[in-house]
């Protein structure tokens, strides 16, 4: 097969699949790499709602300019809050301008991870949410899934649906509060359910995927869906995938990590990766030198051999933009973007497919 990291997209583009092997990604009968970046938020911190309308040509710049890096994958996180207006109703504004980017990104050439269920900004959470009971809440985010499903339905232009950025369950204690504790002000961990009702983890985790995954299954078919999860084997050595344990694996077309590799950890980090090697396409969709040094997260993308696609960050700030920065944030991320989507170019995915399979 061929590889088609960063290849132009046609008008007459069909959707990305698991290869016929059950490992890596297909399109048009080549394999694709994703390689891509998160737009989480802008230079400022805004998330992409608090601009996407008013300032539309900001997204269609930063859109251009992550075409131009070399992306062909751009992860978007949808905030539960803004897209529905109490657990039937979509706004119909956010909605209409989700069509929007997904026609933008046909346009450009590159495919959207819509990632779903946000509640990053804690303060704008709804308070009639956080009241629903779990089975409630699950019915007003299978509902949310619908209506993104009804918008990418047909699109030339999605990779995947993540469900949700980095769920978690709770323990044997019961939980008071769906979101953990903000990180950079932003609450990106929330919970599935604040009590296990005798379940396991695991079947609590089954139940909750199943529910979205139909919610998805009954209006788009076609396109993959994946979660993105925290690798807790990086934290507890030996700890096992709850997301994508056996009961869980069935309903998610592939396998999504979120790795940031610690000083001097890079070689723990890889072992802990490879408990998500589970037969199955596995995307790192969150990396950056965040705890470790420049050489030592390229140490980490060059051997890390089970992995078939990566997606970093972008925050609306070009190389040179950074470059003009004297503070070192920006000096690290004008070099990462420079060395990232090179490197991730130069890797030989296609053997390590042919190889899998």
């Amino acid at each position: 097969m061929n590889i088609g990291v960063g290849s132009a997209v046609s008008q007459d583009v069909r959707q990305i699949t698991v290869g016929t092997g059950g490992r890596c990604f297909e399109h048009q009968g080549q394999l694709f790499v994703p390689c891509g970046a998160n737009y989480d938020h802008d230079r400022t911190g805004r998330l992409l709602e608090d601009y996407w309308i008013e300032e539309w040509e900001t997204v269609e710049e930063d859109m251009q300019e992550l075409k131009q890096l070399g992306a062909n994958v751009v992860r978007i996180h949808l905030q539960f809050g803004k897209f529905m207006l109490d657990p039937e109703r979509v706004n119909v504004a956010q909605k209409e301008q989700l069509i929007r980017l997904l026609k933008l990104a046909e346009e450009i050439g590159v495919w959207l991870d819509i990632t779903g269920l946000g509640c990053y900004h804690k303060s704008e959470t709804p308070e009639w949410y956080d009241a629903l009971d779990r089975q409630q809440r699950w019915e007003a985010q299978a509902n949310f899934w619908t209506q993104v499903a009804t918008c990418g339905r047909g699109s030339k232009a999605i990779f995947c649906y993540d469900l949700m950025n980095e769920p978690i369950l709770p323990g044997r204690t019961p939980e008071s509060d769906w979101l953990a504790p903000e990180r950079f002000g932003k609450t990106f961990v929330q919970r599935i359910a604040l009590d296990l009702e005798g379940l396991t983890r695991e079947e609590m985790a089954q139940q909750w995927l199943q529910k979205l995954t139909s919610a998805i299954r009954q209006v788009d078919s076609e396109h993959l869906i994946t979660v993105g999860v925290i690798p807790w084997a990086q934290v507890f050595p030996g700890a096992k995938p709850i997301f994508y344990s056996p009961e869980c694996l069935p309903w998610l077309d592939f396998v999504s990590v979120h790795v940031y590799p610690k000083q001097d950890e890079v070689e723990k980090t890889l072992l802990a990766l490879k408990v998500y090697d589970l037969g199955k396409p596995l995307v790192v969709e969150e990396i950056f030198p965040l705890q470790c040094s420049l050489n030592e997260v390229e140490h980490f993308i060059k051997s890390a051999v089970v992995v078939d696609g990566w997606i970093s960050f972008y925050w609306g700030e070009t190389i040179d933009e950074c470059r003009q920065q004297s503070d070192l944030p920006h000096q690290i991320t004008a070099q990462w973007l420079e060395s990232f989507y090179p490197l991730v170019k130069s890797l030989d995915f296609a053997s390590r497919c042919t190889e899998s399979d």
